[in-house]
């Protein structure tokens, strides 16, 4: 057992403390687990969907409170925060109406009397949760994992214990049967152990490039599947026949929101010669006008970064492209766990901001002479998550869809997560998909049911 200090990372202030579970406390919460599996798979679709109805009123009832604890745990502005739980309750709405039509039995015509396949849950599955979204990411595992008939045990990062809780609080607060969703409070280096338990049917992890190696292997050893959303180091592709001040906006959202520290932010901005010059007046104009201070405060846009380690981290960053040849426009400097928003113009394809990803507020701009460049700039990446681009001719940008390596393109739109949608990357964005129909079809055993006469 081990305690873990939750400091807020705009104050420096102790939030909270906790103590980690003990070794025995894991199997415990595992055992129980899976007897309640037993019982949570036979439910109906119309009992699960009331639960889920019931979560989703509680979010919303409770919005403040569960924003207010991601805000002292990460330094998340408090608009943010909010809008956050409010996304999950529209993932709840969402799979509390499609999962049944998501699951039902697909008949398959054959010489067989009756052919058909069936999706029968697996059991109990973990989740390994990033800090980034402590709501958001743990829902849109959560929400389909459970509807699908499975039950979840969640492992989230140590800095966002209280909001964990929070979440498992919820559950419990609409009636879920007891173990159909628990927080273990351990670090990380408990999960090889937990992962391999025979219990633990599958593993999802939203993180690092390194963590997901991690998991993947140790779940592959074990022969256990596995779904990865790592990170990303999405481009935004402006062409010179663009809505500019339109498309400045979006691209400001998608780089700066959340402090800059998302997967699908948009990092690396390249725009078509042509009208480089203008649309980085105009972007630097519209960066300088966003809001930096107490993340408590509902004007502030740009907080803290969720750790001082991370921000030393990007100023690390940025200065090697600033010694490799980057201009710094706006931005760079650093206090404590917060970091300006930052423009490095100037930046070509060898320097670290274009090759690795950026977790924050800094934005490297590459300019380009026309498509196909732009594309080979774009794929020049050994992530795959997605890609923006953005022209008035959608007819011209479709016809290259196919060849970007990516796991989404947005077309005149900032790359986003929607409950609609498949989500997920490949290359060392990970494997599998969350969200959407094939979100809940990945915790799922696909029988195949062959009956003759």
């Amino acid at each position: 057992m081990a305690t873990i200090i939750s400091i807020n990372p705009y104050s420096e202030k102790q939030v909270d403390s906790f103590k980690t579970n003990t070794t025995s406390e894991i199997s415990n919460i595992l055992e129980h687990s899976q007897n309640q599996f037993y019982n949570w798979r036979n439910t109906t679709f119309s009992e699960r969907k009331k639960l889920i109805l019931k979560v989703a009123f509680n979010l919303r009832k409770n919005k403040e409170e569960y924003a207010n604890k991601i805000t002292e745990e990460i330094g998340k502005p408090i608009s943010q925060s909010l809008a956050e739980v409010e996304k999950c309750v529209w993932l709840c709405e969402y799979y509390a109406d499609n999962a049944e039509e998501h699951l039902k039995n697909e008949i398959i015509k054959t010489d067989a009397f009756k052919s058909y396949t069936r999706y029968d849950p697996l059991g109990v599955i973990l989740a390994i949760m990033p800090w980034n979204y402590p709501f958001w990411q743990v829902f849109r595992f959560a929400i389909p994992t459970l509807m699908a008939g499975n039950v979840a045990v969640l492992k989230h990062a140590s800095n966002v214990f209280g909001s964990a809780l929070n979440i498992e609080k919820i559950f419990t607060e609409a009636r879920f049967p007891k173990y159909c969703f628990t927080t273990l409070l351990a670090g990380s280096s408990a999960m090889e152990a937990v992962i391999s338990n025979p219990i633990i049917k599958a593993v999802s992890i939203t993180g690092s490039g390194a963590a997901g190696s991690s998991v993947a292997s140790i779940a592959g050893k074990n022969i256990k599947k596995s779904v990865l959303e790592l990170g990303g180091n999405n481009a935004l592709i402006v062409l010179k026949d663009c809505d500019i001040n339109k498309t400045v906006s979006i691209c400001v959202n998608a780089r700066f929101l959340n402090t800059g520290q998302s997967c699908i932010a948009g990092k690396r901005l390249l725009i078509e010669e042509d009208i480089a010059e203008e649309f980085i007046e105009k972007l630097i104009s519209e960066v300088e006008k966003l809001k930096s201070g107490n993340p408590k405060n509902i004007d502030t846009y740009i907080g803290t970064l969720a750790r001082e380690d991370l921000a030393i981290e990007l100023e690390t960053q940025v200065k090697k492209s600033i010694n490799a040849g980057a201009k710094l426009k706006i931005g760079g400097n650093r206090k404590g766990a917060y970091y300006e928003p930052t423009i490095l113009t100037e930046v070509t394809k060898d320097m670290t901001v274009f090759q690795e990803e950026t977790f924050g507020p800094v934005l490297g701009v590459t300019t380009f002479k026309g498509i196909e460049e732009a594309l080979k700039l774009s794929n020049d990446s050994v992530f795959g998550l997605g890609v923006s681009v953005f022209s008035k001719d959608i007819n011209r940008v479709e016809k290259y869809i196919s060849q970007f390596n990516e796991g989404a393109v947005f077309i005149n739109e900032m790359v986003k997560s929607d409950p609609r949608l498949p989500f997920g990357g490949i290359k060392d964005s990970g494997f599998g998909r969350e969200l959407g129909k094939d979100g809940i079809l990945e915790f799922v055993n696909k029988k195949t049911v062959y009956i003759n006469q």
